[in-house]
C-alpha cells in the first residue's frame, strides 16, 4: 500500500538503450503551488583524467537501488518541504553527451528545491548500488563515486556518518561478481 509521499515520488530505473525524457520528469513535480523546481542531469563527459571516454555503462541491484533511493527521497522530504521528487538513472551504455541521471525537485521556495536536489543527488551517488564503469579508447575501468569514497573513509574514521542519518543507505555501494547484498544497510 502506497502512502501519500509515496505518491508524489517518481523512481524509475530505466533498462538499457532507454534514454532519459527530461521533460516527462519536469512535468511530474510541476504543481500551481509550487514557484521552484530544481533538476540535475549528469551526462557523459568526453574526457576523464587525460583519458577520451567513449560511453559509460552503468548495472544495478534493482530492488536494493530502488529500496535505497526511496529512502533517500524520505530523508529529502523530512528535511525540506517538498512537493515532488523524480528520480531517472539509465542502465546499460550511456554514450558522451547523454543523460545518465537526472533528478527533479518541486518546492513552494527554492531554497528548499536546490538544497533538496543536491542532497539527493550526492546520497545517490553515495549510496544507491547503482555501478558504473567508464570505457575509453584504449582500456576500460570500474569508478566509484567520490562520494562513496567520502562516506567510507567517515565510516572507517567512525565519524558515524551512517547513525547519524535519518535513512538511507550506507556502505553498500560494492560490486560483487558473483552478486550484490539484497538489502540496504539501514
Amino acid at each position: 500500500m502506497a502512502n501519500e509521499e509515496d505518491e508524489k515520488n517518481l523512481i524509475e530505473i530505466l533498462e538499457e538503450n532507454v534514454s532519459i525524457d527530461i521533460a516527462k520528469y519536469i512535468n511530474y513535480v510541476q504543481s500551481p503551488s509550487c514557484g521552484a523546481i530544481a533538476t540535475f542531469s549528469g551526462t557523459t563527459r568526453d574526457t576523464f583524467d587525460g583519458n577520451q571516454v567513449l560511453e559509460l555503462r552503468y548495472e544495478a541491484y534493482l530492488p536494493m537501488a530502488i529500496r535505497c533511493t526511496k529512502s533517500i527521497c524520505s530523508s529529502a522530504r523530512s528535511s525540506w518541504n517538498l512537493h515532488s521528487i523524480a528520480v531517472a538513472h539509465r542502465l546499460g551504455p550511456v554514450p558522451v553527451g547523454h543523460t545518465s541521471v537526472f533528478i527533479a525537485v518541486s518546492a513552494v521556495h527554492r531554497a528548499e528545491a536546490l538544497d533538496a536536489c543536491k542532497f539527493l543527488i550526492d546520497e545517490i551517488k553515495a549510496s544507491v548500488p547503482i555501478w558504473k564503469k567508464e570505457v575509453y579508447v584504449n582500456g576500460e575501468v570500474w569508478k566509484e563515486n567520490s562520494e562513496f569514497l567520502e562516506r567510507r573513509i567517515d565510516i572507517v574514521k567512525g565519524n558515524g556518518v551512517c547513525s547519524e542519518r535519518k535513512k538511507g543507505c550506507c556502505a553498500v555501494k560494492v560490486k560483487v561478481e558473483s552478486g550484490a547484498p539484497d538489502s540496504c544497510d539501514n
